[in-house]
């Protein structure tokens, strides 16, 4: 993409075209680290699947180790063609489907990002222009019209053997357990068309007038002016990856964090006419307003909890130091505890009178990927998870959430849900498809050595369980109670991770501090 040539509004003034590029930290967003090599081949056999398939121009086996592991959802845009094998050994059909059918737009990311790492761009194309197309789907709930920019949560692969053909079926959240809004979906798909971009410098693609035009609604949503006092974004329970109720309505540190990430993203896509500079202006004073939120407000580490434990309440005027009136009283045991002397992190969400002090390991790791932490505030992340290794790694990576609720608090919080139990699933449970987001994270800090222990940790295990989608257990000890296995995401998460271990790259921006070490040149 060419520069952007546009003055910005900041404060009431304009500012030229290098002072937007400062404010918005835009240096090219950092895939070239990840593609400036030939790709890596990832050393996996493919299989056609059973039969011709009509949308064969999207069919491909991902490359596995052995053993050949299935979808999460078991026909993930024929991710591996052999799932429509119904003899398949890799399918885990040990219980009933209820939505592992669906092809989740979150769930494709880590297995997007091994395609283009191993030369295959097509197939992440062919995924971007397919739900590009369903966006444009009348979305109705009931009686109920959805925003023309909402991207779906996934959609279902429904064959018809009579007419040999396939269609697909789009939830936009009408048909999700709980009908619950996905709102994450259409910054993962930015965040997608970026990385196809950067990774192939095919800018066609971006430049499509349905691909502008998608990016545009998105944003529209996202951007719209309403009686929010807050730059960040406002959402129901179950918008994101955690997608049960577990306590995330209001301004969820992964919902902030992807946005934050998906506007930089917009901003070296966006094609400098008339619609794409109005939409540059807006982005950019969002940019400003909402990096400031989440690191003045959002962060905390020993001193910024210190000053939470002393703060006083009922402060009436603009010079209030506890601005959204927080009740000491309400600050958990346990964080005192878990709080180092080095390290930091983004709290899970901030409200009147609310800060969720959970940590979240998604929005972390994208706070750091898209610059959205500062470089000090990267590196006490980082800290954090090697000070508090058993709690947020222990024994399989990654703690979705640390802690778990439990008792009385998950009665409340959760709704009695027996799927979220204490250290399960969301509630504190372990998910391998992390990795690929902490080893970015790791090597755009100049941490690898953190990212290579936690893939060790791994590799022990994940073979021999058949590739679970979680774990369970305060250590992720046990193979989730109700996890599928033979999981793509668990599988593309591990791939991109060991993939990534041994090169000098970051998955984010510019702006954050890279020290390529020897152990991350090795």
């Amino acid at each position: 993409m060419s520069s952007i040539n546009v003055d910005v509004s900041l404060k009431g003034s304009l500012k030229d075209a290098d002072t937007l590029r400062d404010l918005a930290e835009i240096e090219e967003m950092d895939f070239s680290r990840i593609f400036d090599r030939p790709p890596r081949p990832l050393n996996m056999d493919r299989q056609r699947s059973c039969d011709e398939r009509s949308l064969s121009e999207l069919s491909a086996g991902v490359p596995i180790p052995s053993p050949r592991p299935s979808s999460r959802i078991e026909n993930n845009f024929r991710l591996f063609d052999h799932l429509n094998c119904s003899s398949s050994p890799a399918l885990d059909n040990s219980e009933e489907q209820v939505n592992y059918d669906q092809v989740f737009v979150r769930d494709f990311v880590p297995s997007a990002l091994a395609f283009l790492m191993n030369g295959e761009p097509e197939i992440v194309k062919n995924f971007i222009l397919k739900t590009l197309r369903l966006q444009s789907w009348e979305k109705k709930i009931d009686r109920f019209q959805l925003g023309e920019g909402v991207m779906p949560a996934s959609f279902k692969v429904l064959h018809d053997p009579v007419r040999n053909n396939e269609t697909l079926m789009a939830d936009f959240g009408e048909s999700a357990i709980g009908r619950v809004a996905p709102v994450d979906s259409g910054f993962w798909w930015i965040f997608l068309l970026r990385a196809y971009t950067k990774s192939t410098g095919d800018t066609s693609l971006a430049e499509k007038p349905e691909c502008q035009k998608g990016m545009r609604l998105i944003l529209s949503l996202c951007l719209s002016e309403g009686f929010d006092t807050f730059p960040t974004l406002l959402c129901a329970d179950g918008c994101c990856m955690v997608d049960r109720r577990m306590g995330v309505y209001g301004y969820p540190i992964e919902i902030q964090a992807l946005f934050f990430m998906a506007l930089r993203c917009a901003l070296l896509l966006l094609k400098q006419d008339e619609e794409g500079n109005e939409f540059v202006q807006r982005i950019t004073k969002r940019l400003h307003a909402l990096s400031f939120h989440m690191r003045s407000y959002y962060w905390i580490d020993l001193k910024h909890l210190n000053d939470i434990y002393r703060y006083k309440t009922e402060e009436y005027s603009h010079t209030a130091v506890n601005k959204f009136n927080v009740i000491p009283d309400s600050l958990p045991e346990w964080i005192f505890d878990f709080m180092p002397v080095r390290g930091g992190y983004f709290i899970g969400n901030v409200s009147p009178a609310r800060m969720d002090f959970r940590w979240f390991c998604l929005g972390n790791c994208i706070a750091i990927l898209s610059s959205l932490a500062t470089p000090e505030q990267s590196t006490a992340i980082m800290d954090l998870i090697e000070s508090r290794w058993e709690e947020l790694v222990g024994e399989m990576p990654l703690k979705v959430i640390y802690p778990a609720i439990e008792s009385h608090e998950w009665q409340i919080v959760t709704g009695c849900d027996p799927k979220n139990t204490r250290w399960s699933y969301h509630n504190g449970g372990s998910w391998p498809v992390l990795l690929w987001l902490l080893t970015a994270a790791c090597i755009k800090t100049g941490r690898p050595q953190i990212a290579r222990r936690a893939i060790e940790l791994a590799e022990t295990r994940l073979i021999k369980d058949n590739w679970p989608e979680y774990y369970d257990g305060k250590l992720g000890r046990f193979v989730g109670k109700q996890a599928r296995k033979c999981q793509t995401w668990s599988v593309a998460g591990y791939l991109v991770a060991k993939n990534d271990a041994g090169r000098p790259f970051s998955f984010g921006y510019g702006g954050t501090r890279r020290r390529q070490t020897n152990e991350a040149s090795d």
